[in-house]
């Protein structure tokens, strides 16, 4: 850690960014309502779709994988030796870097744009669509660029132990789109949802570079390839960089293949994926941001039992409470995507598209969410290269499965391939840890057996339910008014039972959750 850091503090900042992940998933979600409802799943919401891949790309390799994980410790480390000179140097070395390196990819992208869309990223889209995916990767360009410069504000912040901004950028950056697909969207169409995208990306940089440049950052651009740090932030650099490509390159995969199964096949692909992912979004990803700065100190302490320890109290939680999420959005599919998106242009048609895709998206949820805690350790324990090495094997794997599956399943076929995919990887990476971490499986074996009569009497329920559920809140049969309700009710009755099920078969995180509560309700009782 560059500064002293207090369990109190530390708490609050683990708070800080899981109430901002979930905030900022919400609002994901939202904006995927609002832009459902303006556009529907047709070759227009396509386009857009196919359009984001390339800028995307550029963003996370060029920018989210230097700052996440090699800028950070440098400019830390410049900082926590007092030395804020050097830090402010390196930091504007680096922006300088940034912005060049972007204008260039950028240029080379804007010339090549179209062969880009037309041989990579979505063959088969309808000519008048492809047009429109190349104007609008064009005019995407400049997501990236600020983007980039706000994940540059952001690694500048978290490293001096100011992760308010960072946490609140993202919401800025969705409440832009949505605004966007609001305002603008019903008299400039889909430039109108592209332009709050941009304004979006605009806050997202400016509010984190205005508390930077009021609190020691002069903007004084080098292209000095001298500047003291520089050449560490390359050398740590690379195989994040390869592994964000390889992460990355996943997606064009899908989305290609995906524009081959018809018109709105990747927006409807795109829909079940968001959907499924929410859970990702608020519980993994907040609870791999918390626990790895705790797992890099342990392993530099060399408590490889701490290390240990660490994962496990991350991965016990995680499965327990990801398990249901994944069985309701098996058993509710129909249900969620109803209440959840059809409106306006999103078409019953658009739902059986993406209903088709959830069933299968949420077979790999458990595994994708446990892959974010088990990567963290390997970063931990300074392997990039291994993340790097699976990630590439379950890439290959799915792009294999993609192509066999897509023919048979069509677009479930893709969802199928991806959740197999991510299982094998999430394997494969368990295995892996488990021979440097000595009981890392039978640490987890017998609380997730005893959450296994818990999963089945969930399934039974929630396949029993399902089917009626979905009738009431069908919009064609008037299921707006009662079937809110019922569904609210139907998911409220089917967590209940499962965390009475897991109750009574002794689950670990049943009891101590419940403790917990029996703790703080004694604490705010007034004394007799």
């Amino acid at each position: 850690m560059y500064s002293l850091v207090t369990g109190r503090s530390l708490a609050g900042h683990a708070a800080i960014i899981a109430g901002a992940f979930a905030v900022s998933r919400v609002l994901g979600m939202l904006r995927e309502v609002v832009i459902a409802a303006r556009f529907g799943t047709g070759e227009t919401l396509d386009a857009y779709n196919a359009a984001f891949r390339i800028p995307d790309l550029l963003f996370v390799i060029v920018m989210s994988g230097a700052f996440g994980s090699a800028f950070i410790p440098v400019f830390g480390g410049f900082l926590a030796r007092g030395d804020e000179e050097r830090a402010w140097r390196l930091a504007n070395a680096l922006l300088t870097w940034t912005v060049v390196i972007l204008l260039l990819v950028a240029q080379l992208i804007l010339v090549f744009a179209e062969p880009l869309v037309a041989g990579l990223i979505a063959p088969e889209l309808s000519p008048a669509a492809r047009d429109l995916a190349v104007d609008l990767t064009r005019l995407l360009l400049l997501s990236p660029l600020l983007l980039g410069l706000g994940a540059a504000a952001k690694g500048m912040l978290e490293a001096q132990d100011m992760f308010t901004l960072p946490a609140v950028a993202p919401i800025v950056y969705n409440v832009g789109i949505i605004l966007g697909a609001l305002l603008l969207s019903p008299s400039l169409g889909i430039h109108g949802l592209v332009a709050g995208v941009i304004a979006g990306a605009a806050g997202h940089a400016g509010i984190q570079f205005a508390w930077l440049l009021r609190h020691g950052l002069a903007i004084r651009p080098t292209l000095s390839l001298r500047v003291e740090g520089l050449r560490e932030v390359a050398r740590l650099v690379g195989p994040r960089l390869a592994g964000q490509f390889v992460s990355q390159s996943n997606l064009i995969v899908m989305t290609n293949f995906a524009s081959r199964a018809g018109d709105g096949a990747i927006s409807a692909l795109s829909y079940g994926q968001q959907l499924v992912m929410l859970p990702h979004g608020i519980l993994a990803l907040s609870l791999s941001t918390v626990i790895f700065p705790r797992m890099v100190r342990q392993f530099e302490l060399g408590e490889l039992g701490g290390v240990r320890q660490t994962l496990l109290q991350a991965l016990r939680p995680l499965i327990f409470l990801t398990i249901p999420a994944a069985v309701m959005f098996f058993t509710l599919r129909q249900s969620i995507v109803q209440v959840v998106l059809q409106y306006g242009n999103f078409t019953a048609e658009s739902t059986t598209m993406v209903v088709d895709t959830i069933a299968w998206f949420a077979l790999g949820l458990l595994a994708r969410s446990i892959i974010e805690p088990l990567t963290r350790t390997f970063y931990a324990m300074h392997d990039t290269r291994t993340p790097l090495l699976v990630s590439t094997l379950a890439v290959v794997l799915n792009v294999g499965l993609s192509w066999f599956l897509l023919d048979r399943m069509g677009l479930a076929g893709l969802a199928l391939s991806l959740s197999l995919s991510s299982i094998v990887r999430m394997l494969v990476l368990l295995g892996l840890l488990a021979r440097r971490t000595p009981h890392l499986i039978g640490g987890l074996a017998r609380p997730v057996a005893r959450m296994v009569p818990a999963t089945l009497v969930l399934l039974v329920l929630g396949w029993a339910i399902g089917g009626p559920v979905a009738r009431v809140t069908d919009p064609a049969e008037g299921g707006r008014l009662w079937g809110y309700p019922l569904f609210i009710f139907a998911v409220m009755a089917l967590g209940a039972a499962y965390v009475v099920t897991a109750r009574l078969c002794r689950v670990p995180e049943v009891t101590a959750v419940l403790a917990k509560v029996r703790t703080r309700v004694g604490r705010g009782t007034p004394s007799a």
